[in-house]
């Protein structure tokens, strides 16, 4: 019994992946295509907007196959909503511009260090609002051609300006000897809400959400 005993500390060493201590840092850049979820609803298509940053990642294991990081970002992005105004010939969208922290965990499996990888992400990611802009297009403006006659987001003020949801993504990685070549498709999914969602508020949900497509570079500060 005790010679098992003794043995518990080895088995699960053995089960512990092979340790990794490797940071890299980068920059990333991309396009946001972006709607909000509003009740009541509002006609949208995708708005397209900047998304781009500053990229860390720390590998801490190699399990198996899978090689575990984490990953930090801190992103300027544009979000927001462009409306389908179908009675007459106006325009109207709403960028949103926001600075994006997403941490997420990065698992990759392929070539470590030299070669192709595929690799996923996931995590939270917090959003602080910078600033907003409306622009409004098409000859006289009448709002009261809606077709479901939801005007109350015209000249609203962004009530909530910090945002919150989740992310998530997948894409490919080249690693080089000149550093690591990304090409990532990703989503969030924002838990917060952009305006007011108390009873006494119009909209009872007006939620982010964009599917972002971007490239990254990264080089290894250590290995």
């Amino acid at each position: 019994m005790a010679a098992s005993l003794l043995l518990i500390p080895a088995i699960i060493s053995a089960q512990v992946g092979d340790a990794r201590s490797r940071l890299a840092v980068g920059i990333n850049g991309g396009i946001n295509m972006s709607k909000v979820s509003f009740n009541p609803t509002i006609k949208q298509s995708n708005l397209n907007g900047l998304n781009g940053g500053l990229t860390i990642r720390y590998t801490c294991e190699k399990y198996f196959s899978t090689l575990c990081s984490i990953q930090l970002e801190a992103n300027y992005s544009q979000r927001g909503w462009k409306e389908k105004i179908e009675d007459n010939d106006n325009t109207y969208q709403r960028t949103i511009n926001y600075l994006e922290i997403p941490f997420m965990a990065h698992l990759s499996w392929g070539k470590e260090y030299r070669g192709m990888q595929f690799f996923l992400n996931a995590g939270p990611q917090a959003n602080m609002y910078i600033s907003d802009k409306e622009e409004k297009g098409g000859g006289t403006w009448d709002a009261s051609t809606r077709p479901n006659h939801v005007t109350a987001q015209y000249g609203k003020a962004v009530d909530n300006k910090f945002d919150y949801g989740i992310a998530a993504g997948a894409g490919f990685e080249f690693a080089t000897k000149l550093g690591h070549f990304t090409l990532e498709a990703r989503y969030y999914y924002g838990l917060g809400d952009v305006f007011g969602a108390t009873k006494k508020d119009y909209f009872s949900r007006s939620g982010n959400s964009s599917t972002i497509v971007k490239f990254s570079y990264l080089i290894d500060l250590t290995k």
